[in-house]
């Protein structure tokens, strides 16, 4: 038998994008995945480093890992991702038993960085960003893959106070939008029906690298709105298309149009905002107010009927106050979001935050969190529940695990829902209008209309709760 690989991977939908080239690079060389890391000949753990927890979670896992290489096994150790690329040579010094450190612009190397290690090289990290000539790893459709992301961009200029990002992805660096095509092509070519769009801030996205706005007061030159266009001509086959994730001060008219006149634009939009207080936007470096943001939001609703809002949260930024934290609550209401991830403030490494000290107590963050939890948990609960009763379309990814005889997709606004269809029926990769019969705490459970009839429950307020998510 062959040599074989497993990534395991932590964080945003970036490092799931990164972690499947690296299981590409991988194959090219001749390696097969396996599920257990007792069974692997390399490791990668691909990492995030957007919350203090992740490296707390790094740091465990590797212990785990270390008997493997005393154990006298021959396996390669490789950690990459962002955390890879903040700590470089300082990680290689804290886990000594660690081979490769590789940053997100250096996965093209990992088969020979593995293939020095395998023949006795001493540890090495490889963090070198590829300003002069960007490159970007293209997706290749898997059997059956329903859904794919596709990289539009990478880094940030943003430079929020809180966030230690544009250090560790670097500054923006925007792919040509024949590649995008291109890519987008082939996928959809393969069997892909919904693709996402990657980017730390995707919406910024444009082409013309010497027009690019200099200085934290340029206005957005984004020409976002004419790469989706473009997709929407160029690949009629695509059921949906979606962006993750946008700033808030890249939703320019252009956008809105979009969102009103492509059918393939589904009805949601996630859209961070961090927090509701004006001065401490100021002091995360957003660029925008409560107002604009709040407007930008109105904009899109009314682009397409019944379109969703999901937002991120940080609670307990330095020098936030009770009012401060009721504006987010209002503002919370006020845009009135189904969905939030919602993280307690952690100083990251690299932030100009850091100046700012951290000095809300622990105990205040953890009950600002909970307050902001059962906001949000109620304007989903209300949510799900309302849609009891009413038709959807749900694009199929895959069979329900748990149940047998269900299939699990997504609806138009990017609700989760299980569908119970006929005998014999395996409907992946198609849409399928069903009715909702009952909400489940993060998601609902549908009848395909035409499959077979479920009692429908008396309607009642569904015990509705929203994951808070740290760093995954």
């Amino acid at each position: 038998m062959g040599k074989r690989y497993i990534v395991q991977t932590f964080g945003c939908q970036m490092n799931v994008h990164d972690s499947r080239r690296m299981e590409e690079v991988l194959a090219d060389a001749g390696y097969s995945p396996t599920d257990s890391p007792t069974l692997a000949d390399v490791i990668v753990v691909n990492t995030c480093s957007v919350r203090e927890k992740a490296e707390h979670k790094l740091m465990s896992l590797l212990g785990t890992l270390r008997p493997l290489k005393e154990q006298g096994r021959q396996v390669t150790l490789a950690v990459a991702g962002c955390v890879a690329q903040q700590e470089g040579e300082r990680l290689l010094k804290k886990a000594p038993f660690v081979d490769v450190v590789l940053g997100p612009d250096n996965i093209p190397e990992l088969p020979t960085l593995v293939a020095e290690a395998e023949r006795g090289a001493p540890p090495i990290a490889r963090t070198v960003f590829d300003d002069v000539a960007p490159s970007f790893l293209m997706a290749r459709p898997r059997h059956e893959e329903v859904t794919a992301f596709v990289t539009t961009m990478k880094g940030c200029d943003e430079r929020c106070t809180f966030c230690v990002v544009p250090y560790t992805r670097g500054s923006e660096r925007y792919r040509p939008a024949s590649d995008i095509l291109g890519e987008v092509r082939r996928l959809v070519d393969g069997g892909v029906r919904e693709i996402t769009l990657l980017g730390q801030t995707v919406n910024s996205w444009f082409e013309d690298l010497s027009d690019k706005p200099r200085g934290k007061r340029a206005p957005s030159r984004s020409r976002f709105a004419d790469l989706l266009r473009r997709i929407a001509d160029e690949a009629p086959e695509l059921t949906r298309l979606r962006y993750t994730s946008p700033h808030p001060r890249h939703v320019t008219p252009a956008l809105v149009d979009a969102h009103r006149e492509l059918a393939v634009l589904p009805a949601h939009v996630h859209l961070p905002v961090q927090s509701g207080s004006d001065r401490l936007l100021k002091r995360m470096a957003r660029r925008y107010t409560r107002e604009q943001y709040l407007e930008s939001a109105r904009l899109l609703r009314s682009a397409r009927d019944g379109l969703t809002l999901s937002s991120d949260f940080i609670v307990g930024f330095p020098g936030e106050t009770d009012e401060d934290f009721e504006q987010t609550l209002s503002l919370a209401r006020e845009a009135g979001f189904v969905a939030a991830f919602c993280f307690k403030y952690s100083p990251r490494p690299h932030t100009a935050a850091l100046a700012l000290g951290d000095d809300v107590p622990e105990a205040v963050k953890d009950e600002r969190l909970a307050r902001l939890f059962e906001v949000i948990a109620e304007q989903q609960d209300a949510h799900l529940a309302s849609l009891v009763g009413t038709r959807v379309s749900v694009l199929i990814e895959g069979e329900n695990q748990q149940v047998a005889g269900r299939f699990t997709g997504r609806s138009e606004r990017h609700e989760i829902v299980h569908v119970e269809v006929p005998e014999g029926a395996r409907p992946i990769g198609e849409v399928v209008e069903a009715t909702v019969v009952s909400a489940f705490k993060h998601s609902l459970l549908g009848r395909m209309d035409g499959g077979i009839p479920i009692d429908v429950p008396k309607k009642k307020k569904a015990k509705t709760a929203l994951k808070i998510v740290g760093s995954p």
